[in-house]
């Protein structure tokens, strides 16, 4: 099992990015999938998720509003637009796969079962 994060990148507050996550996994539309952010001296906080369907989706209350989570799962991948970004959004950003069909989606990280490598998004003031 292998998830694959990238679009990461440097960006001036306000602007906008778009994450996406590879997934390499068999019968992936059974895992929900989940975005988490790490920022340098803190703990890896829940960004937002989406059910297995993509029907049900749930954010933290930092980003509601401004971030969107999507999946496809003819293509294996989930994505993360993120508008209106602020400087306090930086971090290294991490999808996550949870082997659930469950309608809610969970934001607690020792749920999940499979991590990605992390991408790097600084927001610059």
């Amino acid at each position: 099992v292998q998830l694959q994060a990238c679009g990461g990148g440097l960006v001036q507050a306000g602007g906008f990015l778009r994450l996406s996550c590879a997934a390499f996994i068999a019968n992936f539309s059974v895992y929900a999938m989940g975005w988490f952010r790490q920022a340098p001296g803190k703990e890896r906080e829940f960004v937002g998720a989406v059910n297995w369907a993509g029907g049900n989706t749930h954010y933290a209350d930092s980003v509601k509003g401004r971030f969107t989570i999507s999946r496809d799962n003819a293509k294996n991948t989930v994505f993360l637009q993120m508008n209106s970004l602020k400087p306090e959004d930086t971090a290294i950003y991490y999808c996550a796969a949870q082997r659930s069909t469950r309608w809610i989606t969970s934001s607690n990280r020792d749920e999940y079962d499979y991590w990605g490598q992390g991408t790097q998004v600084t927001v610059s003031s």
